[in-house]
C-alpha cells in the first residue's frame, strides 16, 4: 500500500504531494514502483495535530479520487469522516482505512450502506491530539484484541461479510516504543482472530528512536527492515512510503521461501 498524503502537514512528507497535479504524479510513480493499492488521505494524524475542517479534507481528496479512479488500482482512503466516506466511495474507492475504527458518529452507517467496500479498523489509545502525550500502560497485545473483537462484532450485528475487514494494530497511535516493538515480536498473536493484518512502520518515530535516525524522511532502510518482519510474521498488507524498496526487499524474501519450499518438497518422500 503506497502512501499518497494530501496534506500540508504530514509527519514524513507534508506538502510534497498537497497538489492535485504532484499527488496525481505520485500515484503513477507508486504504481510503476509496484504499489498494489494507493492509501490517499487529506488529513496528518501525526501525534498532536490538529483536526481538518469537514469542507477542507473534502477539497484535498476529492479531486484526486475523481482522477485516480482512472488509474485502475485498488484505491483506499484514509479519513474518519462519514461524509467523506460516502463521498469517495460514490465517485468509485475501494476502501475506507479510518484511524478510528468507525467510532465517529455516522461512520459505521456509511460504509455499511455500501455492499463491498473493504474496511480497514485501527487500534488507536485517545486521539491524535493527545495520543503520545499520555500512551497507554501495560500489555499492548490484549488491548488491541479486546478492541478488535469489540469493532468487529459491531459491524457483523450489521451483516457487514468478514471478508471486508482488515486489521491494524496502530503502530505508533498511543503506544511507547516498547509496546509498538511488542506488536512487531508477537505479531503471531494478532492474526490469531482470522482477519488480514495492516501494518504501518513506515517512518515512524519507534523506528527513529531505536536507530537514532531524527529526520523522518531519512528512516528509509529500518522503514523496509521493519516492513518485511512484518511481512514475514504474517502481514497481508505493509502501508509504505518507499515502495520501490520495500518491494525489491520483499521479492528477495519470497526468492528464498521459493527455495526453501522447494527443498522441502525434493526431501520429502513420495507416498
Amino acid at each position: 500500500m503506497g502512501i499518497v498524503n494530501v496534506t500540508p502537514d504530514s509527519f514524513s512528507d507534508g506538502g510534497a504531494h498537497a497538489s492535485t497535479g504532484t499527488a496525481l504524479k505520485h500515484c503513477e510513480q507508486l504504481l510503476k514502483e509496484g504499489a498494489d493499492i494507493l492509501d490517499i488521505g487529506g488529513e496528518s494524524t501525526r501525534p498532536g495535530s490538529p483536526a481538518v475542517p469537514l469542507d477542507a479534507e473534502l477539497a484535498r481528496v476529492l479531486p484526486v479520487v475523481r482522477e485516480a479512479v482512472k488509474l485502475n488500482a485498488p484505491l483506499s482512503i484514509d479519513t474518519y469522516k462519514p461524509e467523506v466516506m460516502r463521498a469517495v466511495l460514490d465517485l468509485g474507492a475501494d476502501i475506507v482505512n479510518d484511524i478510528w475504527a468507525l467510532r465517529q458518529p455516522g461512520a459505521l452507517e456509511a460504509v455499511a450502506a455500501h455492499r463491498s467496500c473493504g474496511i480497514c479498523l485501527m487500534h488507536m489509545h485517545r486521539d491524535p491530539q493527545t495520543m503520545q502525550a499520555t500512551p497507554m500502560d501495560g500489555d499492548v497485545i490484549p488491548e488491541v484484541l479486546s478492541f478488535w473483537a469489540e469493532q468487529v462484532a459491531r459491524l457483523r450485528a450489521l451483516r457487514i461479510d468478514p471478508s471486508r475487514i482488515t486489521l491494524d494494530p496502530g503502530v505508533g497511535f498511543g503506544k511507547t516504543v516498547a509496546q509498538n516493538f511488542a506488536l512487531l515480536a508477537r505479531q503471531g498473536e494478532l492474526l490469531e482472530g482470522g482477519y488480514p493484518l495492516l501494518l504501518g512502520w513506515s517512518r515512524k518515530s519507534s523506528i527513529g528512536a531505536v536507530t537514532g535516525i531524527e529526520a523522518a524522511n531519512e528512516r528509509i532502510a529500518p522503514s523496509v527492515a521493519a516492513a518485511l518482519l512484518a511481512v514475514e510474521r504474517g502481514a497481508a498488507v505493509v502501508r509504505v512510503h518507499d515502495v520501490r524498496d520495500t518491494v525489491a526487499a520483499v521479492a528477495v524474501w519470497r526468492a528464498m521461501r521459493a527455495q526453501e519450499s522447494q527443498q522441502t518438497q525434493e526431501r520429502t518422500p513420495s507416498p
